[in-house]
């Protein structure tokens, strides 16, 4: 039997960008000869979508460590690598995303529906990419960007548009295998649902998705029993049914069964007490005349059903379809979401030490060249630290020449000077 799994962390990492080449043409009176050197392929990226084939989040429990290919390097006659190709990795509807911090960054609820988790590192630059005014013919390539790594959380709440609430043993189980195609395991113990049941149910030309609820205990939403792990799938049904259970095995009057069920909901999330609710009472095959005390007041539409002969339970489909279509009706469609993040600072810069340590991709992309002992490669990370403000940080916080400054496992000394003139707009053309 396959099991339910409704929450997984997984670790994704985006491919690596490939490197640039320095390759040159040689040509009769040019020693040198012309650039040629062709870029690095970006990496590919790490996407979730939609895949409404899928009802759980098993196939990552036990896999949960997925990249996407890498970019391939740069070669000469400026021949550019070839982009790494894209993962992307099925979720059910109902899917929530949370990134390392616990924050929600997608909510993802209809087939077609994608996020990117992660993005490839950028190919580095091909010495033909680098020829400016200054430089004619540079001997040297940028190295390719790793991909971002990280972690997320998967949560599914199921997409239903009717949930059956009810303690354990109530029957739950038994009427949605009455109604629908769904085959739950059904027997006379308590707990015997021990994961959600999703069903389709037919009433004449229209259908709805019904969800069996592994049974509520008092003190669920604080987190005993079983129930409390499933309560997040209630939060996606529009109606909640009710099923309350009149024989003996359940120690409750039916009026107090009704009671500590909508406490638990109201515990869990107080948005679910204004949920458009049925309520039945099943097992009038077992119970005929139970005791309802003043429930029958409260809930004047009542229903009194038995799964096991049939009675009362096409009228209590006809009543949830009409509850289902009216909410819809008066509901705005549900749309998933994706968070925008606002764009990060280019670098961070903190005092560490004796030192300074600079962080950030556009410190690490300056700085990201395949041999920075070249004279004019180290010119040039100079200066591509100069256009994004590293200098003028320094200054600000404190810096004297000599200062030693940390970028990842590089060294440099802090020596303001004055900017050279060229027309190298690398940084202002890149794309984040």
């Amino acid at each position: 039997m396959t099991s339910f799994v409704d929450t997984v962390a997984i670790h994704v990492r985006a491919g690596d960008g490939g490197a640039g080449v320095a390759s040159f043409r040689r040509q009769k009176g040019k020693p040198r000869g012309r650039p040629e050197g062709g870029s690095g392929g970006p990496g590919g990226d790490v996407w979730l979508h939609v895949d409404d084939s899928m009802a759980t989040l098993l196939r990552y429990r036990h896999n949960p460590h997925h990249r996407a290919g890498n970019g391939t390097h740069g070669e000469g006659d400026l021949r550019s690598g070839r982009r790494g190709d894209d993962l992307s990795l099925p979720v059910p509807p109902g899917t929530v995303v949370r990134d390392e911090f616990d924050v929600v960054i997608a909510d993802l609820v209809a087939p077609g529906e994608r996020v990117r988790l992660v993005q490839g590192g950028r190919g580095g630059l091909g010495n033909a990419a680098l020829v400016s005014k200054r430089m004619r013919a540079p001997g040297f390539a940028e190295q390719g960007e790793f991909g971002e790594e990280h972690r997320f959380t998967l949560e599914l709440k199921l997409v239903a548009d009717a949930a059956l609430i009810g303690f354990p043993n109530a029957g739950k189980s038994t009427l949605i295998s009455s109604v629908s195609a769904a085959k739950p395991k059904v027997a006379d113990y308590p707990f015997t649902t021990l994961q959600p049941n999703l069903g389709v149910v037919k009433v004449d030309e229209s259908e709805f998705v019904l969800a069996d609820i592994p049974g509520l205990i008092e003190g669920a939403a604080e987190g005993r029993g079983l129930g409390h792990e499933f309560l997040r799938h209630v939060e996606r049904a529009m109606v909640l049914v009710v099923i309350l259970d009149p024989s003996p095995l359940q120690e409750r009057s039916v009026e107090e069964q009704y009671d500590v069920l909508l406490a638990e909901l109201e515990g869990h999330s107080p948005d679910l007490l204004h949920r458009p609710r049925v309520v039945a009472v099943t097992k009038a095959d077992l119970v005929a005349d139970p005791d309802l005390g003043g429930l029958a007041e409260r809930i004047p539409n009542l229903h009194h059903i038995s799964s096991a002969t049939h009675d009362g339970i096409d009228g209590l489909m006809y009543a949830i379809a009409a509850v289902v279509d009216r909410t819809a009706r008066e509901l705005p469609e549900r749309e998933g979401y994706i968070l925008h993040r606002p764009v990060p600072a280019p670098f961070e810069l903190l005092r560490v030490g004796d030192g300074w340590e600079l962080t950030g991709k556009a410190v690490t992309r300056a700085v990201n060249l395949a041999d920075l002992t070249i004279p004019d490669a180290a010119d040039l990370a100079a200066e591509r630290l100069r256009r994004v403000g590293v200098y003028t940080a320094l200054e600000a916080a404190g810096a004297i020449p000599g200062d030693v400054v940390r970028i990842g496992q590089l060294e440099f000394e802090y020596l303001p000077d004055e900017p050279w003139e060229d027309d190298d707009d690398w940084f202002e053309d890149e794309e984040e």
